[in-house]
């Protein structure tokens, strides 16, 4: 730590001043912030929490009560502190910021949302508490909210890949086709085989199936054999079923779908919806048929055989 030896110094002469049995509200609190810093919390609550009962530093010495405990994994708590602090400063920006991240660490996303909608009451043009707000509104299933969270800060758009990707994520949640545009601009400055795989289904729902397909054969051609997320084999089969689908009498289908199958795709269902679909022609049920077949003569071997 950079300042060490002078918070050492401090701490030494507050501690000298302290010894005697007249300790202020403000020497507490600056003995707390001088632990805090040397990040020796527990010494630094009990000081804070003596600065507390003194109205002059009570928001303050709570305020950083709730830095302390949040860094300590107890948010909860955390959250309780900064919303004290609200009750008596409702307009205190730094308190809201911190309630609310709190509540996302907590899963309140509801009270999350309120703290947010809030912060953004009074700095409209925050981006980073936008963001925020955004990434609750879309755990919360409010796609479109979030989206014109976004949306109103487009400068964000252009200079964060966070807010864009999530841009893109909130349009494609809402099946909008503005969200192939939103997805492109993303992957145009970065690489990340999972979005690729997310914007590739994105254009095969939106039947954009040349584009899609030409999508799924770069990730292909790029991703790793150990690659976990998404798996070889899964993105194959996302192959395979838009040229059974779109394109049946395109071999390039079943040799998708068997080199899947050699990739250890074992998705059961997912075969059977692809079986199921009436766009599929005949070599192409045949083929699936059998997949299913060895994937039920693998399950029946490996469960124990009954007395």
């Amino acid at each position: 730590m950079k300042n060490l030896p002078l918070l050492l110094c401090c701490l030494s002469g507050l501690l000298v001043s302290c010894a005697g049995l007249g300790v202020s509200a403000e020497e507490s609190y600056s003995l707390g912030m001088a632990y805090y810093e040397l990040g020796r919390y527990e010494e630094a609550e009990k000081w804070l929490n003596r600065a507390k009962s003194r109205d002059r530093t009570k928001s303050a010495s709570e305020y950083n009560l709730g830095r302390i405990a949040f860094e300590r994994g107890r948010f909860g708590e955390a959250a309780e502190l900064f919303e004290n602090i609200l009750k008596k400063d409702p307009y205190n920006v730094m308190a809201l910021k911190a309630a609310a991240y709190s509540r996302i660490k907590t899963g309140d996303l509801e009270k999350a949302e309120a703290l947010y909608s809030r912060v953004l009451d009074l700095v409209p043009q925050d981006a980073d508490e936008g963001y925020n707000y955004a990434l609750v509104l879309y755990a919360l299933g409010k796609y479109e909210k979030a989206e014109e969270v976004l949306g109103g800060r487009r400068f964000a758009l252009v200079e964060n890949g966070d807010s864009l990707l999530l841009y893109a994520r909130s349009q494609a949640a809402q099946h909008k086709i503005e969200a192939i545009d939103s997805f492109d601009k993303w992957l145009k400055t970065n690489s990340d085989p999972k979005v690729s795989f997310e914007y590739a289904g994105l254009l095969e729902k939106l039947e954009h199936y040349a584009r899609a397909i030409d999508q799924y054969r770069q990730i292909i051609n790029v991703l790793p054999p150990e690659n976990e997320d998404p798996k070889i084999q899964d993105v194959r089969f996302a192959a395979a079923r838009l040229l059974l689908t779109a394109d049946s009498e395109n071999p390039e289908g079943l040799e998708e779908l068997n080199a899947a199958r050699a990739a250890g795709f074992s998705g059961a269902a997912a075969l059977e919806e692809l079986l199921a679909d009436e766009r599929v022609n005949t070599a192409g049920r045949e083929a699936i048929r059998k997949i299913l077949g060895e994937l039920s003569s693998d399950k029946a071997a490996d469960e124990p055989e009954s007395e």
